[in-house]
């Protein structure tokens, strides 16, 4: 298409139609197809990002009725993000110490993340993510333990308490990590971190209570959103990791908190 011969309204309207029918769209993807610059789409995105037409994502942008589809099943949300996701997960790694205790909730974000330790040795994790102990690389673990409860099919995770018997019919064993790597659904400023199970919802708060440091991973499509139940409040966490910087009123709760933000 000839980029002079079509309105920037037009243009706009056509652009956030082929992104709803999508669902997640790349910036060259975009300008390829409607025969315009990187930076006439980048523009058209961002006014149709903070009109609430779509959302921004590092590199592109996802369709509003992409992200509120939260309970996807996991082979699904494997192809989103997927780039942003390795970018978060190689940052995340660099924060797991060898001979490390970690505790690691469900997801895809966080399952990219096991896959970056290979470079790791000696580490303890514990997880309610099914596909991990597969993913995670033999050279890099001393042990791996699952937690146990009812298994959401959707997510491939357990949900139930975050504890571990001792001896049957014995008391819990008393747990605690070093470090927790939590992916959730969403982040805003007001609400903090939320996700839309509540069941999951409890079984994070958990983890995050028996984590010495905290780790929370979420790609910047998640940002200013809210979901059904609440995980903690910003400042549970330690490290906020993501593709692209928050907006400027989460950035500034995030700071409140006294959250450190790592971005790619």
């Amino acid at each position: 298409m000839d980029e002079r011969r079509h309105l920037p309204a037009g243009r706009k309207a056509q652009l956030a139609t082929y992104v709803a029918e999508t669902g997640q769209v790349t910036v060259g993807e975009l300008a390829e197809r409607f025969g315009v610059s990187i930076d006439t789409v980048r523009r058209d995105l961002d006014q149709l990002s903070a009109d609430g037409v779509l959302v921004r994502t590092y590199g592109g942008a996802v369709s509003n009725s992409t992200l509120a589809r939260s309970d996807r099943a996991v082979d699904q949300r494997l192809s989103l993000q997927e780039q942003e996701k390795e970018k978060i997960a190689a940052l995340a790694a660099e924060l797991v110490q060898d001979g490390a205790t970690i505790m690691i909730n469900g997801g895809t974000t966080t399952l990219a993340l096991a896959r970056e330790l290979r470079q790791h040795r000696d580490l303890t994790v514990a997880t309610n993510n099914l596909l991990i102990p597969a993913a995670l690389p033999p050279t890099a673990i001393r042990d791996i333990y699952v937690f146990g409860g009812a298994v959401r099919s959707l997510t491939l995770a357990t949900i139930g308490p975050v504890s571990f018997r001792g001896a049957p019919g014995g008391p819990d064993l008393d747990i605690s990590c070093d470090l927790a790597l939590i992916g959730v659904g969403a982040i805003s400023a007001d609400a903090g971190y939320t996700t839309s199970n509540l069941n999951e919802a409890a079984m994070m708060q958990e983890m995050i209570s028996r984590a010495a440091r905290v780790a929370i991973l979420a790609d910047s499509s998640k940002f200013g959103r809210r979901l059904f139940a609440q995980v903690s409040e910003l400042g549970a966490a330690d490290f906020l990791i993501t593709d692209a910087p928050p907006p400027a009123d989460l950035r500034d709760a995030l700071a409140a908190g006294d959250v450190k933000v790592i971005t790619a």
